[in-house]
């Protein structure tokens, strides 16, 4: 008679799984900056540790690998170590039985080929190349580089109003990212190295909800300058503001409607109130930027008419133009671009999409806006296609998590294939091609079609989210440099235009759609780039006194996340969805904050950068 038996874990096992657990949100908080050369040879160290000694490849090769990169690290290295090295690598990777071995000395190589001139600093002059500029994680990870463990000390002291000065100091919307920031700033907090990043957005969010009417500084002396800022998106706004602080003339020249861009004509309300973001913008022009709206730069006026005008011209038209998806049959009625719907909603013009069965194609923010927003219309059954897997849509992913509750259906690893048309042209049916997902290429896996057979998605219309474009064809008439339907400009936002000088661009028109904060810090660039080029160099300083250190432990302390309206209810109008945090909340939240800034590297900063 057998027995079976539960082989349950011991101790030693549990503790190995908790060291991995750590080892994880350690990785998961390196920040930027570090040495290259030492954090590969810390992970091959890793690596080597998991060998089970079987093959002399990785039993004896991983160690005489680890042994040569700590000669480099030691200054006891020459030039020809570096090829052997290389050299060795390359017969792990060939020789060794196993992904242990392979995958160790595959990311030696990968680490020569990117990194060599590190591993050749260290050997001539024993020294890293690599430097820690900016030793705070959050703060080197926010594009506008705003002061993230002040602001979040002060809200731990209730001094939201100072806490909303230093924010405007480098971002000068802090209730349009207090909601929809993607918060790149948490990637590397270093809060995860005991529990979770500390959630920055709230906090932010908490502030301004708290803060009241918080005065804006007063502009500097009139300088007689006067700058046109093409584009009234939160780049061209943040890029007046400055400008006009430092006692600029500046008029801003807006092709629709309403200034906003697309935290207005892509954003949902229930994602960014309107009525925030028209507060937000008043309050941030009432120092005195003008506007002209209904204004299309081009021929009439050209850029030249401007430069004739104006002392300088910065560009910043972002990405408002949609993208074909190229299938057959999309000229069918009900194939809707995705960019346009957005547009009308962000004018008011609510379409009653009730009875109606659609189909989304896509898998970023924009997709999962409209998505939710077609829901909100009426829509009776609300499906998305995407070609790739859901865990690679480029969406965050508490969107298309809150795309599902709502009642979307997600149908990924299908790929549009063509339209079909009734007989009085209007959308039948969308054909996909389910998928497989395949080899890794850029970091990213691409999805190849499977044998199996087509599939039709019985349909009454199509929304097309694949991405935006550039509206830059008027513009390179002009002179204006345009490459693969981007802007060309320099690092400091200067443009060598044809025969045209004081031309500077920035934010989505230059880099390609991107997110609110990029464009923010885009204009922030600009603005001090054309006060130097105008014969200035104004400051923005701020006098608020950041609070002394905590100097009691840091406890380990779950994170205070944000919630929603119940799916049931907020799927039913288009009124805000998220709830910010209590006061009980936040102060708790707040003090999670490990304070960078202070210890550690962050100590070296030399006092807090209050100028730029």
């Amino acid at each position: 008679m057998s027995r079976l038996s539960i082989i349950t874990q011991n101790k030693a096992q549990t503790t190995v799984e908790e060291l991995y657990k750590d080892l994880e949100r350690r990785i998961s908080a390196s920040p930027p900056g570090l040495c290259p050369v030492d954090l590969a040879s810390s992970f091959l160290k890793m690596c080597h540790a998991q060998s089970c000694g079987k093959c002399v490849p990785c039993r004896v090769g991983l160690g005489q690998l680890q042994k040569l990169m700590e000669d480099v690290l030691n200054g006891e290295a020459t030039l020809e170590t570096i090829d052997l090295i290389e050299k060795t690598a390359k017969n792990i990777f060939y020789s060794a039985d196993c992904a242990i071995g392979y995958e160790a000395a595959k990311m030696v190589l990968k680490g020569i080929k990117g990194f060599r001139d590190d591993f050749e600093e260290h050997i001539l002059r024993g020294r890293c190349k690599f430097e820690l500029n900016q030793p705070v994680p959050c703060v080197s990870q926010c594009p506008a580089g705003v002061d993230i463990p002040g602001y979040i000390a002060l809200v731990a002291e209730g001094r939201y109003g100072d806490a909303i000065r230093l924010i405007r100091k480098d971002n000068p919307m802090p209730s349009v990212c207090g909601l929809i920031c993607e918060h790149p700033c948490e990637v590397r907090c270093r809060r995860t190295m005991i529990d979770d990043p500390v959630n920055i957005r709230g906090l932010k969010r908490f502030a301004v909800d708290h803060a009241g009417d918080v005065p804006l500084p007063v502009p500097a002396v009139p300088t007689g300058k006067k700058v046109a800022v093409i584009g009234g998106g939160p780049g061209g706004i943040s890029a007046a503001y400055y400008l006009t602080l430092m006692g600029h003339d500046v008029t801003i020249l807006e092709q629709r409607k309403k200034l906003g861009g697309m935290l207005r004509y892509g954003i949902p309300n229930y994602r960014l109130p309107r009525e925030v973001l028209d507060r937000e913008i008043e309050h941030l022009l009432s120092i005195g930027v003008k506007v002209e709206t209904g204004v299309s730069v081009g021929e009439n006026p050209s850029i030249t008419d401007l430069k004739n005008e104006y002392d300088a011209i910065y560009i910043a038209i972002g990405a408002h133009i949609d993208r074909k998806i190229g299938i057959e049959g999309e000229d069918a009625n009900g194939v809707v671009s995705a960019v346009e719907l957005l547009r009308g909603i962000g004018d008011g013009e609510m379409p009653d999409f009730s009875g109606k069965d659609i189909v989304v194609i896509g898998g970023g923010n924009v997709a999962m806006d409209v998505a939710r927003s077609a829901i909100r219309l009426g829509a009776k059954r609300l499906r998305i296609a995407y070609r790739r897997r859901a865990v690679d849509m480029t969406a965050m992913p508490e969107e298309v998590a809150g795309a599902v509750e709502e009642g979307c259906e997600l149908l990924d690893l299908h790929a549009p294939l063509r339209v079909e048309k009734d007989a009085d042209g209007n959308v039948a049916a969308l054909w996909v091609k389910p998928q497989i997902i395949g080899p890794v290429k850029n970091g990213r896996p691409v999805p190849v079609n499977s044998s199996e057979e087509d599939v039709r998605l019985s349909c009454d219309m199509v929304i097309v989210a694949i991405g935006q474009g550039i509206e830059s064809k008027a513009f390179e008439k002009q002179g204006i440099p345009v490459k693969r339907g981007v802007i060309e400009a320099l690092n400091w936002s200067g443009v060598n235009a044809k025969d045209i000088t004081g031309v500077f661009a920035g934010g989505d028109c230059v880099t390609g759609p991107a997110t609110v904060i990029r464009a923010i810090a885009a204009g922030k660039v600009a603005a001090a780039n054309i006060d130097e080029y105008l014969g200035f160099k104004h400051t923005i300083s701020v006098d608020v006194q950041i609070p002394k250190v905590r100097l009691d432990d840091r406890k380990s302390c779950a994170r205070a996340n944000m919630k929603e309206r119940q799916p049931s209810d907020r799927a039913k109008d288009f009124d805000l969805i998220e709830c910010g945090m209590t006061c009980e909340e936040a102060s708790q939240e707040a003090r999670r904050c490990l304070r960078c800034d202070h210890f550690g590297f962050g100590i070296l900063k030399g006092g807090r950068v209050e100028k730029w």
